[in-house]
């Protein structure tokens, strides 16, 4: 690193403690600007990072076949799906007649067509990210299917237009078990959701924030086994109400830093 720029292609986090720098060994790859019979291998000449290479597929129907085949491929621990063409008609579609909106003012829109999530092999990845793919409950009760090795950490939902009865089909899915990093920003969560979280046993990450999961969310949080061990939990007192922030600040079962910063808001 020289003069404090990352190499190309590398991505810089600043560190847990002293607000170091460090560097983070990994490469996105984007297959969806790849020729088909180039999809299952790596690039030529690109190298084995240390810490793995994420790979980007965009949903289509043969999307499930090119998945099982590059989660496969040496090096490869990271998979983001993007919603697909077939998504983006029917949005547009929405979109050019007269939209409904929610007591929020957030569009209406339907979920996107994906049943086949449930067919995926997801292989040994360590990472899925399928932010702003927006399948809804449906999807979610999809992905919930979906097998692998049981090595996924971490759990990119955010803007997918899960509710209650999604999140619950994951957190009971095996695939998604050893899940310790989860990512929910901009749902449909309510207390319900957060009740259905405790499948989640090994989670250290959470993020909630945008759901509405009021203060019976935020007591559901805190019953929840994982409490005592989150390391990050994102959440806005909008999201909580006035009565949850007390809550949370009162709460034993949280880790004293966490504590403590809800009696600060």
């Amino acid at each position: 690193m020289r003069d404090g720029k990352a190499p190309s292609g590398v991505a810089v986090c600043a560190g847990a403690r002293a607000g170091r720098l460090s560097v983070v060994a990994s490469r996105v790859l984007d297959m969806t600007a790849m020729p088909s019979e180039h999809v299952s291998l790596l690039p030529p000449g690109v190298p084995e990072a240390d810490g793995g290479h994420t790979v980007v597929v965009e949903w289509s129907s043969e999307a499930p076949a090119r998945i099982a085949e590059l989660v496969r491929a040496p090096g490869v621990t990271g998979l983001r799906i993007r919603p697909g063409a077939e998504a983006a008609e029917a949005d547009d579609e929405y979109w050019s007649d007269e939209p409904d909106f929610d007591e929020d003012g957030k569009p209406l829109l339907p979920p996107h067509e994906a049943g086949g999530l449930a067919g995926l092999d997801l292989g040994g990845i360590g990472e899925l990210d399928l932010a702003h793919f927006r399948f809804g409950d449906p999807g979610a009760t999809s992905l919930a299917a979906a097998s692998s090795d049981g090595r996924i950490e971490t759990l990119d939902l955010r803007y997918c237009g899960i509710g209650d009865d999604g999140v619950a089909a994951l957190a009971r899915s095996a695939t998604f078990r050893g899940v310790r990093r989860l990512h929910l920003q901009s749902n449909a969560l309510t207390a319900e959701g957060v009740r259905a979280l405790a499948g989640f046993e090994r989670l250290r990450e959470l993020d909630l924030r945008y759901n509405r999961i009021g203060a019976d969310g935020a007591r559901a949080l805190l019953a929840a086994p994982f409490v005592g061990s989150l390391t990050r939990l994102l959440l806005y007192r909008r999201d909580v109400s006035d009565a949850g922030v007390a809550v949370l600040a009162s709460a034993p079962q949280l880790p004293s830093a966490l504590r403590s910063f809800w009696r600060s808001v």
